[in-house]
């Protein structure tokens, strides 16, 4: 029963809960239904406002804009008015000379530009227009002024450079005395020379500066082109330094060329290290900040000069060639290659291509001289004229000459490599500079073979050939040539002046050995002569005097062959000692022995006959004495 109740309190408790819920959910709709009629009314209402007070807002939104339209008038007139004011304010200026106050002039420029700019995005009345108009009118005065101020300032500042200042720049000579003996140390710190005082310089670069704004800039380089190229011109010819031909060069004598080509070299120096750097450092500070403006200033400015400076060089490599002139050219080789590196670093740049160029060709001038003077001397040794031999078959002077001349190039041998364009050959081939060198001597060997035919003595024109090849093998092993040709063309060549000297025993010497032959003699002597070829009991006494007489004649044979062969080469010469004792030992190795066998077999039929010392004349040790003299006879000592 509890529970019963319990649980119908509950269920009363719940109802009226719900009933109160459905009461409080009424009671909002009602108010939400009125609150909504509510803002409905207050919306028709403030409606009615806004169209009352429309008209008046129109009007004062009206007044407003006119407002705000006259002070943009007001604000825009001024404007006109104030670059007027300025445009007429400057006039005055533009009109005078720029030099009577630059920065006050060139402020007025600005100011110019301003009243241009403004005039040209502004244009709203007839005056903005004819103010324009004179704007451009005055720019126009005022560049033209600005142009004529910079040709007068870099008019009165550019000087040629003395030479005692430039020498004073180079670390290895302090005089013009000792200029033209005195090169600069490579590893010197040089001081670049000044070429225009420094107060000058801010000047001219504010004026290049301004002439870049105004547009006129091209006229300025050309008036620094023209200026700087000729101050740079006049420096080089006080150096000496003009524009030369190939023909004035060829007019010149010798000495006076070698001492242009000295003096030459030595300019070219200055104007790569000191001029020419100095040109580029002074156009970098006055057009500073326009690489591509500044570069052609540059380059235009040095062009006509590094043409005139090169015209030398160029009219050396053109001229006749001689065989000298290859030391010469290789001089100026040597040189212009130092400084290329140098010419490149102050040529930089797209602008100064030609300049480079230039430089560049002259090198390739001065090896292709060189490489052509090289051929011209192998073909001028094959003409040289066959009948202007020595008489005592010394070294010719050609020999000497190309000796001596190899000798020298290879002090220039590096250069050489880089003209023949040398490279290490692994296929066993001969490099270029080996070919040329191995045709000159080998022209030097085909000249001596036909000049050895003039001689009319054999034996002597042998002695040439030996002499003369002997002195082309020592001048060579004795430079560096010799590791161009190598140790086998030496031993070929070796080999060829021993055959010489063998054909020189056979032929010279042949005729007094042939007196010392036994062959065609007999004798009858008996146990008187040991070892006589021939047979005692088979010859009468008519034969043995048959056979004295014979070997009285064949003695007097040799004594005269021996003495003529003595006196017709006591003027022979062979000027390498140690050629010649070897030379006069193997004929005494081979006539001393033949000597004593035939006095020890023939002797004994004369040494008692009547005048035996006249058909007996020398003993062994007096043949080697006369042999003896003959060798320091033979010796003229000639290098």
């Amino acid at each position: 029963m509890e529970r019963a109740a319990a649980a119908a309190a509950e269920t009363a408790l719940l109802r009226e809960k719900a009933s109160l819920l459905r009461e409080s959910m009424r009671r909002s709709e009602a108010v939400r239904e009125g609150s909504a009629a509510a803002v409905d009314s207050i919306g028709r209402r403030m409606a009615a406002v806004d169209e009352a007070v429309r008209p008046a807002q129109a009007r004062t939104w009206s007044a407003y804009s006119a407002h705000d339209n006259v002070a943009r008038s007001l604000r825009a007139v001024e404007a006109v008015v104030r670059h007027l004011d300025a445009v007429r304010e400057a006039e005055s200026v533009i009109l005078e000379s720029a030099s009577k106050g630059l920065t006050g002039y060139l402020d007025t420029v600005d100011k110019l530009k301003s009243a241009e700019d403004f005039f040209t995005s502004n244009r709203i009345c007839k005056a903005g227009d004819d103010a324009l108009k004179r704007v451009d009118e005055l720019l126009h005065k005022a560049a033209a002024e600005l142009e004529n101020e910079f040709s007068r300032v870099l008019s009165e500042c550019s000087k040629p450079v003395e030479l005692e200042q430039l020498l004073k720049c180079l670390p290895s000579c302090s005089s013009a005395k000792d200029s033209a003996e005195s090169q600069p140390n490579p590893g010197a710190v040089l001081s670049l020379p000044t070429l225009i005082e420094p107060r000058y310089v801010p000047r001219l670069s504010k004026l290049a500066q301004k002439s870049l704004q105004l547009g006129c800039h091209k006229q300025f380089v050309k008036i620094y082109r023209d200026i700087r190229s000729s101050t740079l011109e006049l420096t080089l010819k006080q150096l000496g330094v003009e524009y030369v031909t190939a023909e004035e060069v060829q007019t010149a004598q010798a000495e006076s060329r070698n001492a242009k080509i000295t003096h030459w070299i030595r300019c070219l120096q200055i104007a790569v290290k000191l001029l020419f750097p100095s040109e580029r450092a002074l156009c970098d500070q006055i057009f500073e900040g326009k690489h591509a403006w500044k570069d052609h200033c540059f380059a235009a400015a040095t062009s006509k000069s590094l043409l005139n400076l090169l015209s030398f060089g160029q009219a050396i490599s053109k001229s006749k060639t001689s065989p000298d002139k290859v030391f010469l050219l290789l001089d100026m080789f040597d040189r212009t290659l130092e400084l290329q590196s140098e010419v490149e670093a102050v040529f930089a740049g797209d602008e100064c291509a030609e300049n480079r160029k230039s430089a560049s060709t002259l090198v390739k001038c001065l090896a292709q001289a060189a490489k052509k003077t090289l051929i011209d001397f192998k073909d001028s040794i094959v003409k040289e004229p066959p009948k202007n031999t020595s008489t005592d078959g010394d070294v010719h002077p050609l020999t000497s000459y190309v000796g001596n001349y190899i000798k020298y190039l290879m002090d220039y041998l590096s250069s050489l490599k880089l003209i023949f364009q040398e490279s290490s050959n692994g296929d066993g081939t001969k490099s270029g500079l080996v070919s040329e060198i191995s045709g000159i001597i080998h022209a030097v060997e085909t000249n001596l073979d036909v000049k050895a035919k003039q001689y009319k003595d054999h034996a002597l024109g042998i002695l040439f050939l030996m002499n003369n090849i002997n002195y082309i093998v020592r001048s060579i092993r004795s430079s560096e040539a010799k590791d161009l040709v190598g140790d086998d063309w030496i031993q070929r060549r070796r080999r060829t002046v021993q055959q010489h000297a063998t054909q020189y025993k056979r032929v010279a010497w042949g005729k007094v050995l042939d007196c010392l032959s036994a062959q065609g003699l007999t004798s009858s002597v008996g146990s008187a002569t040991e070892g006589i070829a021939g047979s005692v009991g088979s010859i009468g006494s008519h034969s043995s005097t048959t056979s004295t007489s014979v070997i009285k004649a064949r003695f007097k044979s040799f004594n005269k062959q021996f003495e003529e062969v003595c006196q017709t080469q006591m003027n022979w010469a062979i000027p390498d000692n140690e050629l010649r004792d070897n030379l006069i030992l193997a004929v005494a190795e081979i006539l001393l022995p033949a000597y004593r066998s035939f006095l020890k077999r023939f002797g004994p039929l004369v040494e008692n006959s009547h005048h035996a010392s006249k058909y007996m004349k020398y003993t062994p040790e007096a043949l080697e004495q006369t042999l003896g003299r003959f060798k320091l006879c033979g010796s003229h000592n000639r290098n």
